[in-house]
């Protein structure tokens, strides 16, 4: 009759037959031969029977443990196996979502682009950095003094009616607010420009701002702004309109131009709105330009002396000029965009477009 000895070679045979199970049901299969009704184990279990008393408990105590032994090998190995195959799995399906297995471009991860509004910013840029500019930035969140009181606009002035805001309770002394234009940027540059003697200045300040505009196919309440800045020795308002005009035609083309009407902010002095030909309807009139054949596209002037007075620049040796316009305007008459929500209302069939 088999002994221990016999018992303890069972259970090394079957640790190599479980190591070498390289699949789940190759391991189904090396199971019933360690540990099924015709194992060696089931075969030394069968034959306790005729064993005495003492002798039968010894035995079955080894064929108890052995068999405890490779039941714990089993287990092991076949959670080994599930791991790994289900790793085979996953790497097989992110290859599934990759241009290396085929499928139709629908299925795939589309690939995302700039936004529009994003895209013209850009192009802006691109264009007054051409023209000599230089790109400067700041805080959406400005004071009082920034937003307003520097742009000779003081507490009760009725031109504050004009850029209703939105107001922040920041705890600070002074108030503050989200910024109606980038006009601050200018105030910004203007004061660091004094400091360090980096007088002239020509700059824009694109930017994020924020009215309480009622939302219509021409305004939103958050949009985007890009403000001009040139303050210099001589600059008259004939540098003004010829900026403005050689901008409208690198920008929109060269059938589409510009024209200054007056107008009135606080902070430029002479002041003009300037309008450029509607590219919806290329001047005949229609909806979008309330058949003017002209659509609005920003404001511009030559600085207000209250300005300069304001951040320590002396008027009467420098003269400047500033402009301003929306950027989501200028996508709007570029792409020939009937109406401004289109930009936010985020419909992927739209954005696709650009």
């Amino acid at each position: 009759m088999s002994g221990p000895t016999d018992v303890a070679a069972c259970v090394e045979e079957a640790r190599r037959a479980i190591a070498a199970a390289g699949s789940t049901e190759e391991l189904r299969r090396v199971t019933a031969e360690v540990s099924g009704k015709r194992s060696p184990l089931a075969e030394m279990s069968r034959e306790l029977g005729a064993l005495e008393p003492e002798a039968r408990r010894q035995r079955g105590q080894h064929l108890q443990a052995a068999r405890a032994v490779v039941e714990g090998l089993l287990e092991e190995r076949a959670a080994a196996l599930r791991f790994e195959e289900r790793s085979r799995e996953l790497a097989a399906s992110r290859l599934d979502l990759t241009e290396f297995l085929p499928g139709s471009p629908a299925a795939r991860a589309a690939r995302g682009h700039l936004h529009l509004v994003s895209q013209t910013r850009d192009e802006l840029e691109d264009v007054f950095v051409g023209m000599g500019f230089e790109v400067a930035e700041g805080p959406e969140i400005e004071t009082d003094w920034y937003n307003f009181g520097a742009l000779n606009i003081p507490p009760a002035h009725p031109a504050r009616g004009m850029w209703d805001t939105f107001y922040l309770d920041l705890g600070e002394p002074e108030t503050t607010l989200l910024r109606t234009h980038t006009s601050p940027v200018q105030i910004h540059l203007m004061e660091r420009a004094v400091l360090d003697g980096a007088l002239p200045i020509h700059a824009v300040m694109p930017g994020r701002c924020y009215r309480r505009d009622t939302p219509d196919a021409r305004h939103l309440p958050v949009f985007h702004q890009v403000e001009g800045l040139v303050v210099d020795r001589g600059i008259t308002f004939a540098d003004l309109a010829g900026t403005i005009e050689v901008f409208t035609a690198a920008y929109f083309g060269p059938d589409i131009h510009a024209r200054l009407r007056p107008a009135y902010f606080p902070f430029t002095e002479p002041s003009a709105e300037f309008e450029i030909t509607c590219t919806l309807c290329r001047g005949t009139g229609c909806r979008t330009c309330s058949q003017t054949g002209w659509i609005e596209l920003g404001g511009c002037g030559m600085v207000d002396p209250a300005v300069f007075a304001a951040v320590g620049v002396d008027a009467e040796s420098w003269t400047g000029f500033a402009f301003g316009f929306g950027i989501d305007r200028c996508a709007q008459m570029r792409h020939q965009i009937a109406d401004l929500r289109a930009l936010v209302e985020n419909d992927i069939r739209f954005l696709r477009q650009f």
